[in-house]
């Protein structure tokens, strides 16, 4: 049993309204472009696909697209996008659960790794990543970088988001790399906020690349943004890609 939080349907039948900027085609353009030119020719597996905010597009720019999701509900909602012979998705953990065939990319957008919450877990992610490319595929990881340099000594949190609809900040255990974040989100016209909190578990981008390679994969390209900017000491997040030797 993975240890992932499971979306209820509340949550997820509002997934979208509130990635509304997630959604926009100023994000989304860039993010099928890069996973597009991955794939190739060839078929691409989304872990934790969801709703389909990145399957969908990337499904209609003409690329064959499978996924695996734990929430049943998020995996309704895609639903009303495609169908399952359009996109078919298998129900279960990114971490153990399998899709007949082999793939070019697998991929793992939006911190969506931290979702499992210890690192024997991470690791065997990677694994079925491996388990599931072809010879010369790829593995893709979008994740951000924790914060951890804005701690000054004694502090736990850090905002994150201060708008009108919305506040949002993070909280550190740094010595289980456990961060909490938490959400209060404007809810309704009458100035109720709800509150919502989510656990994940950071990994620095070094930790990744051993654990690519107990999964027998090799590091590729590292890059900012979908943009292909330079990752640097200062960026707060990476994509990073890595590759199944031939």
């Amino acid at each position: 049993m993975t240890t992932s939080e499971l979306w209820s349907q509340a949550e997820a039948d509002r997934y979208d309204g509130e990635a509304n900027e997630m959604s926009s085609a100023a994000v989304l353009g860039p993010a099928v472009d890069f996973l597009a030119e991955l794939a190739g020719d060839g078929r691409a597996l989304e872990f934790a696909i969801g709703t389909g905010r990145v399957g969908v597009p990337l499904r209609e720019r003409g690329v064959p697209v499978a996924g695996i999701e734990f929430s049943e509900h998020m995996a309704a909602v895609l639903r009303r996008k495609a169908d399952e012979e359009t996109l078919p998705v298998v129900i279960g953990d990114m971490a153990t659960a399998t899709v007949p065939g082999e793939f070019a990319l697998v991929y793992l957008v939006y911190n969506t790794i931290s979702n499992l919450l210890t690192q024997d877990e991470q690791v065997e992610c990677f694994r079925n990543a491996a388990r599931h490319l072809r010879p010369g595929g790829r593995f893709l990881i979008e994740l951000g970088v924790p914060p951890l340099r804005l701690l000054p000594p004694g502090q736990v949190a850090v905002p994150f988001d201060v708008s009108a609809g919305h506040l949002g900040f993070d909280t550190f255990d740094l010595v289980e790399q456990i961060l909490v974040s938490h959400h209060l989100t404007r809810d309704g016209e009458d100035g109720r906020y709800r509150r919502d909190a989510s656990r994940h578990r950071y990994a620095w981008p070094a930790e990744l690349d051993l654990m690519a390679r107990i999964a027998g994969l090799v590091l590729e390209r590292r890059v900012a943004d979908w943009d292909g900017s330079p990752f640097t000491q200062d960026s707060t997040k990476h994509i990073s890609v890595w590759r199944k030797p031939a």
